[in-house]
């Protein structure tokens, strides 16, 4: 028996992406479910550490996974088998990012009833993702150190309109010319206050950190 559905989204024909996606966050908030874009490049961790998120946050929250790609089932197979999240796989056709009529449609397939937090794992690259608003309550991007602390200013809307950072990999940062303090600065200046997380999603290092502040930003929505 399958372990999760494969949903195929197609592009919206509207154009008016940003008020549904507002519709979608107002729909959200009715049911005190949180929403959490991730984005980030294809390589920089973003499934190891959901699945490391999900498995320390399970027990206080009920979480859901999307996981987007222009075609393969290969993060939905990891997610369900290493976590037992709800899971659906999103295949955008082509298409390199989600918008909000895309996300409905994976919120649908999904699910959403009795889930407190779901998981977006949108497309992998710095560039299409920024420019579309999906509706989630918050977006966050990965960036590991093997792709250089210069990305900030090569990428400046992707780190302009997240929520939050993390640098992931820092367990390899000895072998990379990799200047976190810098890394953060470019950062601070898009973005200004931003709370970054250095982490090692392999080894584990600094993720208690960052499911704190998850779930302390989770709670404190459904609380207001």
């Amino acid at each position: 028996m399958d372990k999760f559905r494969v949903l195929k989204v197609k592009e919206s024909v509207f154009a008016n992406n940003e008020q549904r996606a507002e519709e979608l966050r107002s729909e959200l908030k009715n049911k005190k479910t949180y929403l959490l874009n991730v984005m980030g490049s294809p390589g920089s961790g973003k499934t190891v550490t959901l699945t490391k998120l999900i498995n320390m946050l399970k027990a206080d929250l009920r979480i859901g996974v999307m996981e987007a790609d222009i075609d393969s089932d290969v993060d939905a197979h990891t997610i369900a088998d290493q976590t037992g999240a709800k899971v659906i796989q999103l295949h955008t056709g082509g298409m390199c990012h989600l918008d909000s009529d895309m996300t409905r449609q994976g919120l649908e397939g999904l699910g959403i009833e009795n889930l407190d937090l779901i998981f977006l794992e949108n497309v992998g690259n710095l560039v299409c993702p920024a420019e579309f608003d999906t509706g989630a309550i918050k977006s966050l991007a990965i960036l590991s150190v093997p792709e250089g602390d210069d990305k900030p200013l090569k990428y400046p809307l992707m780190f302009t309109v997240i929520n939050a950072l993390i640098i992931n990999k820092i367990d390899v940062m000895p072998y990379f010319d990799f200047d976190q303090q810098a890394c953060t600065e470019r950062v601070h200046k898009l973005n200004p206050g931003i709370p970054v997380f250095p982490v090692s999603a392999k080894t584990g290092e600094g993720m208690e950190a960052l499911a704190n502040w998850l779930l302390g930003e989770v709670k404190a929505w459904q609380a207001e």
